[in-house]
């Protein structure tokens, strides 16, 4: 069988490709050995919101009272968030199917694995299919990696997506590892009920978010009541008694958590056991499938994108990758722009930043000025008692170009899009400011923190006066 172009992995790098594609006017085959959707749809970003979304709900009941709606109590009943969660993830993998259905995508359902150059081999159970393709895109992801920690492989010790088919809520938990994921996770089980203690290597959790907001996230959650312990490194999960003893060693002592679960969230590594790339000649490393500027690998033909070549790890830039390789194979300038991708945290309250924080503007000795404006000032935010955080701008300081946008707080991953759009089209101050925002609403805080710029915020007080 030959086609225009063969992916494998049905991701979110894989079938955007495989749309984008088709759109285009090639044939189209795709190979999944799972569902369609990968690891975001299925054991990912789509079932932890659903739980998130849980821990919201509970989090709000938590202030009925303050809001004059007296309740009498309420009861989590995990089975069946896992029985929603599961119909969710089902309803848009089967949406998936039908979308590559309708754009004339063939779906093979089996592993795929390369022959040689030209050619791949996909086995379902005892049968195999060879494929050959004018253009192969390698779009086969990542899995969770784990650390050489003594005890892994001890009963009650997870990854994130062993976790997320838990049908018990633990009464103490320890997350190894503070990045997005670890976090996450921290704030979903806290509103659940569980006592959370999250240990990370680095100075801070969240290294790649701007210091500040990490700052001011860090001391909510605490005040949640999630422990933070930074600087410490684990040294080993033990058995103690009917749960878990996570030894670390921090800077001055040693520290040992009982838990009953251990969650380890220390990153992802890419995924390409069994699709032979040696066969094929594909250049790779543990750092990801080496890609040029066109996501073409090492031998002509053969492309990858999303998570197997490495980078930032997310499910949006993984589509765009996946978009641009197929308009660049079939002729066009594919568009990925790695400066203005947005980046969300889906924590109490959101956190989200998109392009330079305040610390990589001053390492590259650009002059810049910043402006905050908090949530606690906005009318929206107030109503939905949910006035923690703020919005933190950073722009050039001679013609206020912004440069990056921070946001800890409501609704944080969706306002964060309109920073991006800023970016994306080297919009000033200025520019920003002349566009209306409605009110009341969350956005408004945005447009408040980019006037704060130049001083002419209505809801804030400037610091100094300018004509």
């Amino acid at each position: 069988m030959t086609v225009d172009l063969l992916v494998i992995g049905g991701g979110p790098a894989g079938y955007a490709a495989a749309i984008r594609a088709a759109l285009l006017g090639a044939r189209v085959t795709l190979a999944e050995e799972d569902r369609v959707g990968g690891t975001c749809l299925n054991k990912g970003c789509i079932p932890t919101k659903t739980f998130y979304k849980n821990a919201q709900v509970l989090n709000s009941i938590s202030l009925a009272g303050d809001m004059g709606i007296e309740l009498t109590g309420c009861f989590v009943n995990m089975p069946k968030m896992l029985e929603e969660k599961q119909k969710i993830v089902a309803q848009l993998a089967g949406g998936v199917e039908k979308l590559l259905k309708a754009h004339g995508v063939t779906l093979l359902k089996g592993r795929a694995s390369f022959k040689n150059k030209n050619t791949v081999i996909v086995s379902c159970g005892g049968s195999k299919k060879e494929l050959t393709a004018q253009n192969i895109l390698i779009a086969t992801g990542s899995l969770p990696a784990k650390p050489a920690v003594p005890g892994l492989d001890l009963p009650g010790v997870m990854t994130s997506e062993e976790i997320l088919e838990t049908d018990e809520i633990p009464k103490k938990m320890a997350i190894i590892g503070g990045g997005v994921i670890g976090i996450e996770f921290a704030g979903i089980f806290n509103a659940l009920g569980s006592g959370v203690t999250v240990l990370e290597l680095l100075p801070a959790i969240l290294p790649v978010f701007d210091a500040e907001i990490v700052r001011r996230l860090t001391m909510s959650l605490k005040r949640r009541g999630i422990r933070i312990e930074t600087g410490i490194k684990v040294k080993e999960i033990k058995q103690s008694g009917t749960g878990l003893t996570v030894v670390a060693q921090g800077s001055r002592e040693e520290l040992a958590c009982d838990v009953e679960t251990v969650l380890v969230s220390t990153g992802r590594k890419i995924n390409v056991a069994g699709l032979n790339l040696e066969a094929a000649g594909v250049f790779y490393d543990g750092n990801g499938i080496k890609v040029d500027s066109n996501y073409m690998t090492s031998v002509p033909g053969i492309y990858a994108a999303g998570d197997v070549i490495g980078g930032q790890m997310l499910a949006h830039l993984a589509a765009e990758e996946g978009k641009a390789a197929v308009e660049n194979m079939m002729g066009l300038k594919g568009h990925v722009n790695y400066q203005v991708v947005p980046s969300c945290v889906f924590t109490f309250p959101e956190t989200a930043g998109v392009g330079l924080t305040e610390e990589q503007a001053r390492e590259q000795g650009i002059p810049y000025i910043t402006s905050k404006f908090l949530f606690g000032a906005n009318g929206k935010a107030v109503t939905m008692r949910e006035g923690e955080g703020l919005v933190k701008v950073i722009a050039r300081e001679d013609n206020r170009e912004l440069l990056g946008v921070h946001i800890m707080g409501p609704h944080a991953s969706d306002l964060i899009h309109e920073g991006a759009l800023a970016l994306e089209h080297r919009l000033t101050a200025q520019e920003v400011g002349r566009t209306i925002h409605a009110h009341p609403t969350l956005a408004e805080a945005f447009l408040e923190a980019v006037l704060g710029l130049d001083n002419k915020a209505i809801h804030m007080i400037a610091r100094r006066h300018d004509i």
